[in-house]
């Protein structure tokens, strides 16, 4: 199986290439592609999602799944969160890929929830994931996935996460990262919108009760 990554040198983009070689050929795109990364069966290719869809296409020929985990970090969030998504969807599509997993926002779906926790600091993230998502749930015939994680930080990942979630958590990216190729792995997860943060059941586990 091809994989393509976008967002491929973020933070997670970065640890999920590094997963994802030991079972797939992998597709790393972003603007600046790192042709210095010495990783057996992975090709660097100039991803930019300012592009048009035409564009993006091209890049997407011969590829079996997609993961979009890019970001701006809020510095332009109509253009890559939003609007970049969107056509990283439409472009998979004209090439022919079915398979989408998006990185999304723990509750971007339930605008009624933003004001809890953190999540009232980020209301401008949520609203571009919350279109993003809402076109790939409703306006798209890929067979995608979505995950949704509370805030990202920097810690040694667990294994073990929650996903029956019901508040706002943290989530190591280790964590998340392993979410994500674990998805793939998975064609139950296949339309479904999964939330999630750092818990107490394994990720395969929690992959498998997921209904």
């Amino acid at each position: 199986m091809k994989v393509l990554v976008i967002g491929a040198n973020g933070r997670v983009g970065s640890l999920l290439v590094k997963k994802l070689v030991s079972q797939y050929q992998v597709v790393a795109g972003s603007r600046n592609p790192d042709l210095a990364n010495s990783l057996d069966n992975v090709e660097h290719v100039y991803l930019d999602l300012l592009s048009d869809v035409n564009t993006l296409t091209e890049t997407m020929h011969g590829i079996d799944a997609v993961y979009f985990v890019s970001g701006s970090r809020g510095k332009n969030l109509l253009e890559i969160e939003l609007h970049g998504a969107i056509k990283s969807m439409q472009a998979a599509e004209k090439a022919g890929v079915k398979r989408y997993i998006m990185l999304s926002s723990v509750f971007a779906l339930q605008p009624e929830r933003w004001n809890e926790s953190f999540l009232g600091e980020i209301t401008n993230y949520n609203i571009a994931k919350h279109y993003a998502d809402l076109y790939l749930t409703t306006q798209s015939d890929l067979a995608y996935t979505i995950l949704q994680p509370g805030a990202l930080k920097d810690e040694s990942g667990s294994g073990k996460v929650e996903t029956n979630v019901t508040h706002a958590g943290s989530n190591s990216i280790a964590n998340v990262v392993d979410m994500l190729v674990a998805i793939l792995a998975h064609d139950s997860t296949i339309g479904k919108v999964i939330l999630m943060h750092d818990g107490d059941t394994l990720i395969e586990q929690a992959i498998l009760q997921i209904g």
